[in-house]
């Protein structure tokens, strides 16, 4: 139905109205809308002058309806009842819908995962559905309610907040160094290194250490997952994002040995610009209290 809005009266004017019919008074009316009595006597007189006709009339202390302001009520009552359904249905629907979080399968299972029994633990009523993907989706289109990317935060059209340093370093298991507790960049060449496939940021770093990365005896793996598993056996050293071995490094299964500490690429929190369900709000409090 195509309304033409020129020729309605104000919505504000037709919810004093509403409310001063199903409550029978003005006074009634500016309680229940958080308004003064003034402020509702003054739509009730825009909304008769706009129509042209009276709607109710003083009998006593109260008023009484026209048979017009009757017939006005009754539409307004059958209107509002309607939107006041449907704004229920989208707040009940919204609370109950899982909170859909684009990642990469490495943050996910690294660092996500591992702390999302804390999560769980405080806010059992909260579903989350996890989308692993090394791409970076669309999230008004593919229905994400945020994302969590690794880079510098400026992409466009949704708003990032800093999350966690991605800063790059170099590990390796205990097994693997021995006694030595560093490694020259001479020590270094010579090892062998669990590296990611296509990641010139990872030659990069490898370089600026005095390395040389064409030379360097390496296995290449297609994800982080592997290449942590194969470290954590002592099978070579890795360069990994800082916060993916966190929870290694602290537990002892790898050994910290160089560590860039650069502030950006990162990882970020990004979500469409708007406001949030309060799921959203929920989890997006907790993730950062958990970085």
């Amino acid at each position: 139905m195509q309304i033409d809005w020129t020729h309605l009266p104000s919505l504000t004017a037709l919810r004093a109205f509403q409310a001063v019919a199903a409550l029978g008074g003005l006074s009634a009316a500016a309680r229940a809308l958080n308004v003064t009595h003034a402020a509702v006597a003054q739509q009730i007189r825009g909304l008769e002058a706009h129509l042209g006709v009276a709607l109710a009339h003083r009998a006593g202390r109260g008023l009484v309806l026209t048979a017009e302001g009757a017939e006005l009520a009754r539409a307004l009552d059958e209107g509002f009842a309607t939107i006041a359904a449907a704004v229920g249905t989208l707040r009940a629907g919204g609370a109950d819908r899982p909170v859909r979080i684009t990642l990469t399968p490495s943050f996910a299972a690294q660092w996500l995962m591992p702390r999302l029994k804390d999560f769980w633990e405080g806010h059992p009523d909260i579903a989350l559905t996890l989308h692993p993907d090394a791409r970076i989706l669309d999230l008004r289109r593919d229905g994400m309610d945020l994302g969590l990317r690794y880079g510098n935060g400026n992409w466009p059209g949704v708003e990032a907040e800093y999350l966690a340093p991605a800063r790059m370093a170099v590990a390796a298991a205990p097994a693997l160094l021995g006694r030595r507790s560093a490694l020259t960049a001479a020590e270094m060449q010579d090892m062998e290194w669990l590296l990611a496939h296509d990641w010139p940021e990872q030659d990069n770093y490898l370089a600026s250490l005095g390395l040389d990365p064409p030379r360097l005896s390496r296995t290449e793996f297609p994800g982080e997952d592997l290449s942590l598993a194969a470290a954590r056996q002592g099978l070579g050293l890795i360069v990994e994002s800082f916060a993916l071995m966190e929870d290694d490094i602290a537990d002892g299964r790898l050994v910290l040995v160089h560590d860039s500490r650069a502030h950006l690429p990162a990882y970020f929190i990004v979500t469409p610009p708007g406001p949030k369900r309060a799921p959203v709000r929920a989890f997006l409090k907790w993730l950062k209290a958990a970085a």
